[in-house]
């Protein structure tokens, strides 16, 4: 095993060497495709049914945005192994043989569902495991991976707040195609902006990537059924100059889900969510700047 291999997360930074300097920043917390051995000698799932839950190739749509000044920040592992888009510690006690410590949030609905962040489930009724995990092997991926990605996450939107006055946050994700709803139409949604219905971001942002993907020809939907997970709840913070909104994107666009490959549709959702990201991030300045809080009046307060 490389040490590449045990890397927490995979940033790749703007190609102008400035990384968190600009005002953009895209994630994508679920395309990790590292499967460790050890894992998969614990799981009841074969190598495809392991998958499932991952958001294939999200990372590689993304990949062009470096070039033009945008980060990128994508898992390493995969979703299966540890959540990143929730809570540290959701975790259920019928994943474990030993006592989970009073920590843990016990309240967690994704938990119980089988989907906290050690997961029990990779999809519906479909577990991972032919055991139960001691709580140290969960404590372990949550330090391990986890809170690296974590702290990565929260500097990088720290330093773009910094420099240019506010930063931006896209975490990007891919849904199954039976997922998403029928539109009145008959037509499956091809994209879920969640903004947390508004909390999460100035509502121009929204509006400006609603309107550009339908101009695409894409049928896009706001906040139904993903309005946003733990990220997007967590980071975006509009009243401090952090803004944050998840985009899901659905699966059949640009790969067959049967047989996990890329189709002739992966190329033009590349070119397009890159023109879509570089137009973003053009656009920021004329939103966020006036955006800020008073610092003066924050002073006097």
């Amino acid at each position: 095993m490389s040490a590449n291999d045990e890397q927490a997360f995979i940033f790749t930074p703007a190609a102008n060497g400035t990384g968190g300097a600009g005002s953009l920043l895209l994630t994508s917390p679920h395309s990790g495709s590292y499967y460790p051995q050890s894992f998969m000698d614990s799981s009841c799932l074969d190598a495809h049914q392991i998958r499932l839950s991952e958001d294939m190739f999200v990372d590689a749509l993304l990949a062009r945005a470096p070039q033009h000044g945008i980060g990128v920040l994508s898992a390493h592992y995969p979703r299966a192994y540890v959540d990143l888009n929730r809570a540290p510690y959701e975790l259920e006690q019928a994943l474990f043989e030993d006592t989970l410590p009073a920590h843990i949030d016990r309240r967690s609905a994704r938990a119980a569902a089988g989907l906290g962040t050690v997961p029990r489930l990779v999809a519906e009724n479909i577990p991972i495991y032919a055991g139960r995990l001691r709580f140290s092997e969960a404590e372990a991926r949550i330090k391990k991976i986890y809170q690296p990605f974590h702290s990565k996450l929260e500097a990088e939107l720290s330093n773009m707040r910094k420099h240019a006055g506010y930063a931006m946050l896209l975490d990007v994700h891919s849904m199954p195609s039976q997922a998403t709803r029928l539109s009145a139409e008959g037509r499956r949604i091809d994209f879920v902006l969640g903004d947390r219905h508004g909390r999460s971001c100035d509502n121009r942002l929204c509006d400006w990537l609603e309107g550009e993907l339908s101009k695409r020809g894409w049928l896009v939907a706001r906040n139904k059924p993903y309005a946003g997970g733990y990220i997007t709840d967590r980071y975006g913070r509009p009243a401090d100059g952090i803004h944050a909104v998840q985009i899901e994107i659905n699966r059949s666009i640009y790969m067959d889900e049967d047989n996990y490959t890329k189709h002739a549709g992966f190329e033009r959702l590349q070119t397009e969510l890159t023109e879509l990201v570089v137009s973003l991030a053009a656009q920021l300045p004329q939103w966020l700047d006036a955006s800020l809080p008073d610092p003066t009046r924050s002073a006097a307060e």
